[in-house]
């Protein structure tokens, strides 16, 4: 079973920065970590994850904007947004999978960019 707590998010003008985190507390072995948002009336979709060794992959609408990484000493990943646009509003989850295949999102974190 894994728990996630997330931190982070809220209100931000368009062109600013905002960072989300979240910490994992498993006796699981975790494989990959990172981030999903859903915005209203859309489907779930990709942010950004990271592997255990540190590989990185974003959904084509954040590259070169957000930042993910992990600490996995701690349990943790952490996602860095700048240049934030409107679009990028919507609910953002931690997203997490241990060795054994068990996939776990959290409850999520509002992130509203508007000004």
């Amino acid at each position: 079973q894994v728990s996630l707590v997330e931190s982070g998010g809220g209100l931000v003008q368009p062109g600013g920065s905002l960072r989300v985190s979240c910490e994992a507390s498993t006796t699981s072995p975790i494989n990959v970590m990172g981030w999903y948002r859903q915005a209203p009336g859309k489907e779930r979709e990709l942010v950004a994850v990271i592997t255990r060794g540190g590989s990185p992959v974003y959904g084509d609408s954040v590259k070169g904007r957000f930042t993910v990484s992990r600490d996995n000493a701690k349990n943790t990943v952490e996602l860095q947004m700048n240049n934030l646009k409107p679009e990028d509003t919507a609910v953002y989850s931690c997203y997490v999978s241990t060795s054994w295949g068990t996939e776990t999102w959290g409850q999520g974190t509002q992130v509203t960019v508007s000004s």
